[in-house]
């Protein structure tokens, strides 16, 4: 009797869903639609998330003026509180019109500009002499952004889109992780937000807006603060300028180091 019990008994979990995927139920009109790949691929125990940054760039600060856009990085990847690569450019030039300085995880930093560069080869092969534009760049990385955070899933990044369009109209956008982007005149990631954006702002002409030796004059001065205030920022430092006459990706610099008001400082 028990074994004709056990030549009855189904396997356990028979048409159960596979790890990483949804249960057919029976009766049910159209199949569940697949998840993409990154969403899906398990390991012996399940998928994993990033929950936090690993391998880390501080801040990117970007500058409009009256002829294009400056972006300025340091050159610095930390591996937390290691200094662990310091000489990573993370500032980039997408196309002729396009820089991308980005902020946070490197590796997510890596991935997204992989992502555009294969958008720049599709452009190519179309030969349409149709270019992607800044602006297009920006709302395009909102969506994956704020994709990326609906699925639970983000990207930790920070980013600085800059470039100017085909009329020769400067453009300069922050987008975050959670995809909220915003335009201006002076935009920031990490500590540059605190520490730079004050002084270019306090810079700013009230009927005008910079030239190009003023822009350049306070990403050097900007650049100077950050490697004292920051401790994720190093003194050496790239710089992007795109304009009516390309793009191009300048540098490393490196900061003009005074120590000499550290003796008057007291109390430590």
């Amino acid at each position: 009797m028990l074994n004709n019990y056990n030549s009855l008994a189904q396997p356990l979990w028979q048409n159960g869903p596979t790890p990483g995927e949804f249960y057919n139920f029976t009766g049910g009109q159209t199949p569940v639609q697949q998840l993409p790949r990154e969403l899906t691929t398990a390991g012996p125990y399940g998928t994993k998330r990033s929950t936090s940054s690993i391998t880390t760039g501080s801040s990117v600060l970007g500058i409009r003026y009256d002829g294009g856009v400056m972006l300025a990085a340091d050159t610095l990847v930390s591996y937390g509180s290691l200094a662990r690569y310091q000489n990573i450019e993370r500032v980039f030039k997408i196309n002729k019109n396009i820089l991308l300085g980005g902020s946070g995880d490197f590796a997510d930093i890596q991935s997204i500009k992989r992502s555009i560069d294969q958008k720049m080869i599709e452009d190519q092969c179309c030969d349409d002499n149709i270019e992607m534009k800044p602006k297009a760049l920006a709302n395009w990385m909102t969506r994956v952004l704020y994709n990326r955070r609906s699925r639970m899933n983000p990207l930790y990044i920070d980013v600085v889109v800059g470039g100017v369009d085909k009329e020769g109209t400067p453009y300069l956008a922050n987008v975050d992780l959670r995809g909220r982007s915003y335009e201006d005149y002076v935009v920031a990631t990490g500590f540059a937000r605190h520490l730079a954006i004050p002084l270019v702002r306090e810079k700013k002409p009230k009927d005008r807006d910079f030239n190009a030796v003023e822009a350049s004059q306070l990403i050097r001065k900007c650049m100077e603060v950050l490697y004292y205030r920051d401790t994720r920022n190093i003194s050496q430092y790239t710089v992007g300028v795109c304009s009516a006459n390309g793009c191009v990706v300048e540098g490393p610099f490196q900061v003009n180091e005074n120590w000499t008001f550290a003796e008057t400082i007291k109390g430590y």
